[in-house]
């Protein structure tokens, strides 16, 4: 059974800014600035986000704002940005944190390190979607 690319058409767009970012900044810029020309490119494109939101306590006593998204693209995607030498297992732990905190189905994680921009798509299985 042949299935489709969850929110096909907003992943090809974000990965095309990703792209055009990783393309214009190079390799040796921090998350910072990468995510400051997303959040522009994202702004271009009318494309609705939110940029370094808190997610909510997770257990009694967890300190607030512990954890934050880096976007979360139209209420659909969580979007994770890194700058470094490779993504981490726990890196990708922590996007399915994030998916299951919020209970979305998609994120995408990207290192802008990497000589060749590979962004990777992390689902959620707990979340159906229709």
């Amino acid at each position: 059974m042949k299935q489709d690319l969850i929110y096909k058409d907003l992943s090809y767009e974000i990965t095309g800014v990703l792209f055009e970012t990783h393309n214009e900044l190079g390799r040796f810029c921090n998350e910072k600035q990468c995510g400051d020309l997303i959040e522009k490119k994202l702004i271009d494109r009318k494309i609705k986000y939110e940029r370094e939101k808190f997610l909510p306590t997770s257990f009694d006593g967890e300190k607030d704002n512990r954890n934050r998204i880096d976007f979360i693209i139209e209420d659909k995607i969580v979007l994770e940005l890194k700058c470094k030498r490779f993504i981490e297992r726990s890196d990708f732990y922590q996007v399915k944190r994030y998916l299951t905190a919020i209970d979305f189905k998609l994120g995408l994680i990207v290192n802008f390190r990497d000589k060749y921009l590979k962004p990777k798509r992390i689902l959620n299985s707990q979340v159906n979607i229709n």
